[in-house]
């Protein structure tokens, strides 16, 4: 029988590219769509409380400055920057909602620019927001089993990449000659304010830190509501008549004209089910599981996308007799962003470098996914290696 092992997040880092942007300068970074300003821009972005983010585009060219690839590379130079070595590590797990390519997996891209890094077990996970958790449990996973004593998880999003107006010119030109508005739909626009660009990774192993602090993970949970909900938020498809086409199944002109690699959300969808399913629902689960009680966690660190969310995220903690006061709540949307799967890495990051952390506090990590609705809760305790 196998014996399991603790694991630790001995190391935390994360990665913004450029300077962050202004709301009043998101359009001149990513470009007017037919030449237009976007009609629910300042709704959207006084819903979501978002006043800064980052991007990987240069401002004043408008060109790319970093891949998905190159950003979760970075984060990773920023554990080994922390005192870790490339060679000590022997597996890598790389998540993220939208890769630079299809073909091959994302994690091996990263391998492939690691300064002097040997060969790893790798892992590419796919999904949105929780693809950056998957990856950070196969890690765990990977230490707790005893098969690997030293590992990294990192999450990447590079979405303004896919969001530049650019992408939408064929979709436009068609309108123009349909003599229809030159916009895209609100399920396209929606989007366009509410993802940004950044990278987090952390290192885990068998032992905490020797001296300063780190984290034991108690456990990491995932559960999909996929069986009960239809898609919510996708790329490279297009829902027609309730049908679900990917883009595969359909010729260029198709794909172009109807913008088919863009992001997209039902945000009906998305509003009427999301605290449902990927709190109340899905926290239930784990309270009767590990005994869990509210006054117990010490730090809640929630990943959602938009301030709209935050008070409907208290009324279902409160609907399941679980309320963590939102004094104990942290996040850092307002001034990072919304980075999908790379949220809650650089939620912690800063999380760690900011709060007077004592050993024995537990800290609860939230991370719902809209994509078909899925959702991860995650555990943590402080450790002095100090002490």
């Amino acid at each position: 029988m196998t014996t399991l092992t603790d694991v630790y997040i001995n190391r935390v880092a994360a990665f913004l590219p450029n300077e962050p942007v202004e709301n009043d300068q998101i359009e001149q970074v990513l470009g007017q769509i037919g030449e237009l300003p976007s009609r629910v821009r300042k709704m959207i972005l006084r819903s979501n409380a978002i006043k800064s983010r980052y991007y990987a585009i240069d401002p004043k060219t408008r060109k790319t400055t970093h891949t998905g690839t190159e950003l979760a590379v970075e984060a990773i130079k920023g554990l080994f920057a922390q005192g870790l070595k490339a060679e000590d590590v022997t597996c890598l797990a790389c998540g993220t909602s939208y890769p630079d390519q299809i073909i091959p997996g994302q994690g091996v891209m990263v391998h492939g620019l690691i300064p002097n890094a040997p060969p790893y077990e790798v892992l590419t996970t796919a999904g949105v927001c929780v693809a950056g958790m998957t990856a950070m449990k196969h890690a765990y996973n990977a230490i707790r089993t005893g098969e690997h004593q030293h590992a990294i998880a990192v999450a990447s999003e590079s979405a303004s990449a896919i969001m530049r107006s650019e992408h939408f010119e064929a979709e436009i030109d068609q309108k123009k000659l349909d003599n229809a508005r030159p916009e895209i739909g609100f399920e396209k626009d929606f989007l366009r304010w509410m993802l940004s660009d950044g990278a987090g990774a952390v290192h885990l192993s068998h032992r905490p830190t020797p001296q300063g602090l780190s984290f034991k993970i108690h456990w990491i949970e995932l559960i999909s509501y996929a069986n009960e909900l239809p898609v919510c938020m996708y790329a490279g498809a297009e829902l027609q008549h309730e049908r679900f086409i990917g883009w595969k199944n359909v010729d260029k002109q198709t794909r172009d004209t109807h913008s088919f690699m863009a992001v997209k959300q039902d945000v009906k969808l998305l509003n009427e089910n999301i605290v449902r399913c990927t709190v109340e629902n899905a926290l239930l689960r784990l309270i009767d599981k590990y005994h869990l009680h509210a006054n117990d966690i010490d730090y809640f660190l929630p990943h959602y996308s938009s301030g709209f969310f935050r008070d409907k995220l208290l009324d279902g903690l409160k609907n399941i007799d679980f309320v963590i006061p939102q004094e104990k709540w942290f996040t850092n949307l307002e001034s990072k962003g919304n980075t999908g799967s790379a949220s809650i890495y650089i939620i912690l990051q800063e999380f760690l470098e900011k709060f007077p952390l004592i050993a024995g506090q537990k800290v609860l990590c939230y991370i719902p996914e809209s994509g078909r609705f899925s959702s991860c809760f995650m555990l943590l305790e402080v450790i002095d290696g100090c002490e």
